[in-house]
């Protein structure tokens, strides 16, 4: 009789200690990306022991690395039914449902991480993250600090609160903040291109053309740091070299009707009117719905001479922006030259009723 029990306990404990050399081992195809692996393991370790909540957790974790998202909620479920004070479960749930865009529920879980573990820092990172995603700004704030001050820091920490800083228009604190993640993170051109963001809306045009110009040097292939790049040159009326920046951004990017409308001012500042209108046509190819495309090409046809084009952009413009005084003072001040005087009193008392103040001067002059 006591050989049998010691023959039980001795079974039991074996098979306790192989589940945890197999959990390791699931451990190990995580932290090395094999998460198919990692989840087959888990699986074999659940159908020995389908109670063990830190395999459902890791279970959960291979799960949304597959982008299994329902998989892994279904498995953290599962995690808190055993425990509900499982503070990672909670946390990782929370990160499967913020990839689901369930940011309310995401928030929940968050929220309950942090009350059954305060100092799981992760958790505030991943709650401010929710809370920026909903447009809480001030609370996602408070989130990023918490998790900064509970540490360890790091440069993803100072980065995000440096977001948050920008979107509330901190934008000195916010290049605070990202000249800490740089000292952390030397070579993330990301970085560089955020700071410069940051810089150029501090109207530092020269300092944002040196992060730009660091975050080129570190990736040349991102589109959007030459945008970036010629927006600051094109700040300082640096229109040549802004020209060059939009060329590589369009060789790169490919069909984005902004980068045409973008290229087409600078070449409007450069007399280029006929590349300026090519560039207009094209981004209205791409794009038909916004007005300011054909306000953009109606200025071009202006300075060219073509005052019939140039009303029908106007025109266009209006369709898609009724509401737009500036469209029909520009469209009346056209027909004006075109001796179409009737039709342009019209417009100029539309214009006048939005709220154009240059309106009611050439009322006066010109309609009775």
């Amino acid at each position: 009789m006591h050989r049998f029990l010691f023959c039980i306990l001795f079974c039991v404990v074996n098979s306790y200690l192989l589940v945890g050399q197999d959990l390791e081992e699931a451990k190990k195809k995580i932290a090395e990306g094999d998460f198919a692996g990692a989840r087959t393991a888990l699986t074999k370790i659940l159908e020995v022991t389908p109670k063990h909540k830190a395999a459902l957790n890791l279970r959960g974790k291979a799960r949304a690395a597959l982008a299994d998202y329902y998989g892994a909620i279904a498995d953290y479920t599962f995690a808190l039914e055993i425990d509900s004070t499982f503070a990672e479960a909670l946390n990782n749930r929370g990160e499967a449902k913020m990839n689901l865009a369930d940011d309310d529920g995401a928030i929940q879980d968050f929220t309950k991480a942090i009350k059954f573990k305060p100092d799981l820092s992760e958790a505030y990172t991943n709650r401010g993250l929710a809370k920026f995603n909903i447009d809480a700004l001030q609370d996602a704030y408070f989130d990023f600090s918490k998790a900064l001050e509970l540490g360890p820091a790091d440069a993803d920490k100072y980065f995000n609160r440096g977001v948050v800083k920008a979107e509330l228009g901190e934008f000195v604190s916010a290049i605070d903040d990202y000249n800490k993640a740089i000292q952390l993170e030397k070579g993330d051109a990301s970085l560089y291109n955020y700071r410069g963001v940051a810089q150029y809306n501090a109207a530092n045009f020269d300092g944002a053309i040196a992060d730009f110009d660091e975050a080129v040097k570190i990736n040349a292939a991102d589109a959007l740091t030459y945008e970036n790049r010629a927006l600051a040159k094109t700040a300082k009326m640096d229109f040549k070299n802004a020209l060059t920046d939009y060329n590589k951004a369009i060789e790169l990017t490919g069909d984005e009707a902004e980068l045409y409308n973008l290229r087409g001012v600078v070449k409007f500042n450069l007399d280029d009117h006929e590349g300026a209108i090519a560039d207009y046509t094209k981004a209205i190819a791409l794009d038909n719905t916004n007005p300011t495309y054909f306000d953009n090409r109606a200025l071009s046809k202006t300075e060219k001479g073509d005052y019939t084009g140039a009303v029908e952009d106007y025109t266009a413009s209006i369709a898609l922006y009724p509401a737009d005084a500036e469209a029909y003072y520009q469209r009346a001040m056209l027909k004006i030259t075109l001796n179409n005087k009737y039709d342009a009193c019209l417009d100029l008392k539309t214009a006048d009723e939005l709220g154009s103040t240059e309106a009611k001067a050439e009322i006066k002059k010109h309609c009775k």
